[in-house]
């Protein structure tokens, strides 16, 4: 029984095959055949299509080379592609830079005085032989000032006695300045009674013979001023202005 089965089976697979395959169509038995003329009817010149070759030749669809040369249809273009945005290697080795050049210090600025106006002649003087512009007079506002003296005395002998006393009682003193050569001076002050004060400090010392007097009135005085002081000019007004600079040297302006 199971024999006839697998025979029937076999025998059935068989003639699926050959109706499929059209076998029996002389018999009348065959699948209906799959068609589509009306693609056939919507080509457009057919005859004109050319298949296309790197050498720019043609072939036909029969496979012949196109000896009239004809062109193939362009094949679209590719788009270029995009520019890398990676970062450059970190392999290649980068230009030096130089190095940063340290900026020169400006020269520094340096004045002297205060000048009274009766030194102004011999200070032009001094400064001529300075480069231009290197040097200004400024003028600056002088307070009065007073001065706690001992003097005129008649000689040398005289003065150098007064000074033995005031060192023995241990007070200082100064020199008054030519104005009032042969003297002393024991102290300089900006107003009157500051050195009425002092004066009065210096009785109880034993000093008795010392006096208030007005040094200086108000009145206008004068600073030198190097506003770019090289070396090289530092040292060449330092030598031309060597006397009126004894007493006030050079310094950094303030």
């Amino acid at each position: 029984m199971l024999r006839a089965a697998v025979l029937v089976l076999l025998l059935a697979n068989a003639g699926y095959y050959a109706w499929a395959q059209g076998l029996l169509r002389s018999w009348g038995w065959a699948p209906p055949e799959q068609s589509e003329p009306q693609r056939l009817e919507q080509q457009i010149q057919p005859e004109n299509l050319r298949l296309g070759r790197a050498n720019g030749t043609g072939t036909t669809p029969n496979g012949n080379a196109n000896a009239n040369g004809g062109e193939a249809p362009a094949a679209p273009a590719t788009p270029p592609a995009p520019a890398s945005t990676a970062a450059p290697s970190t392999s290649e080795a980068a230009p030096a830079s130089a190095p940063p050049v340290a900026a020169a210090e400006p020269a520094p600025c340096l004045q002297a005085g205060t000048f009274e106006k009766g030194q102004l002649d011999a200070l032009r003087t001094a400064t001529a032989g300075l480069p231009p512009g290197s040097w200004t007079l400024e003028p600056i506002s002088l307070t009065g000032r007073w001065m706690v003296y001992m003097g005129r005395f008649a000689d040398e002998d005289t003065l150098e006695k007064k000074r033995a006393e005031l060192r023995a009682r241990k007070v200082p003193y100064d020199r008054p300045g030519a104005a009032l050569e042969p003297g002393l001076s024991l102290g300089r002050f900006s107003t009157e009674e500051a050195a009425e004060r002092a004066l009065a400090t210096l009785g109880t010392q034993g000093v008795r013979t010392a006096r208030v007097v007005q040094e200086r009135t108000d009145a206008t005085g004068y600073v030198l001023r190097l506003p770019a002081a090289t070396a090289a000019l530092r040292t060449q007004a330092e030598g031309q202005l060597r006397g009126l600079l004894a007493s006030r040297p050079l310094r950094a302006c303030g």
